[in-house]
Formats: structure tokens, sequence, C-alpha cells
């Protein structure tokens, strides 16, 4: 359960000291308002992600260029809303299948509208309103590297 927007900011900044999340597929499930995008947010700043971090709704994708670490390469982010997203051609065209080939760390709203185009998810974070402020959090790791993303227990 995270009370309110800092426990979000809290998790978000733990999950992006892992050096491992930079090439994790990540999908954000829950309503609209839930906080996916807020969730989002809080983990590209805490990468280091400076200027203005919008919703991809109606772009689909929003690429970031993450600042490089000492003794690493170029790092990449995208934010992916799927919620308007219905055509499979569209992922062809639009160039995700190379996107997802890529290194680099993939942040997925609404996966579920591509579930068939997606490669394997390795961290599942579902998020549901508690109370206005608070939200109850469910995480599920699919594969080692989400397991190994996940908070100590």
């Amino acid at each position: 359960m995270w009370a309110d927007e800092a426990a979000t900011a809290a998790f978000a900044h733990g999950l992006a000291q892992q050096a491992e999340l930079l090439n994790a597929v990540v999908a954000l499930r829950g309503e609209l308002g839930a906080g996916k995008t807020t969730l989002v947010r809080h983990v590209l700043r805490a990468l280091g992600v400076t200027g203005r971090i919008k919703s991809p709704t109606y772009a689909v994708v929003e690429p970031y260029n993450l600042p490089q670490r000492a003794g690493q390469s170029a790092q990449h982010a995208w934010h992916f809303d799927f919620y308007r997203f219905s055509d499979p051609r569209e992922w062809e065209d639009a160039g995700f299948r190379d996107l997802f080939a890529q290194p680099g760390l993939k942040l997925c709203e609404w996966p579920d509208q591509a579930a068939a185009l997606l490669p394997v998810v390795d961290l599942d974070i579902t998020l549901s309103v508690h109370n206005d402020e608070q939200r109850l959090v469910q995480l599920h790791a699919h594969t080692p590297l989400g397991a190994r993303l996940l908070p100590p227990a």
C-alpha cells in the first residue's frame, strides 16, 4: 500500500537504482487515474530525465535518452501508452518491433491492448485507487530479471 505520492516516488527511486531496470519491460496496469503515468514520471526522474515528461496517450510512445552512467554506453527508455492501440498493423508501421528489440527500458501502460504483440513482460505493476490518495500496489515478476527488480520482502 502506498500512502501518498511520496511513497510512489520512493518506490520509483528504489526501482531506478537497480541497473537491470534499464533492460526491462515493465507493464503498468490500473484504471484511469490509478497513477500509472505518475509512477512512470517518478521512475524517469529518478533515472535522471529532465524536462517535460508527458503522457504518450495520443502518440503511443515517448522516447527518452537517459544520462550516461560511468562506464556504460548511452541508455534509452520508452514510455508506451497502448490505451488507444487497436490495429496490429500499427505495431509494424510504428516500428515497435524494432524498439522492443533494442536494449533499454520499456514502460508500458495498458499492455493488454497490445498483449499479443508485446514480448514477455519482466515486471507487472498493478495500481488500484484506495481512499483517494492511497494506492494498492501488486507486483508480479514473470522472468528472472523481473524477480530481481522486486523490492526485498
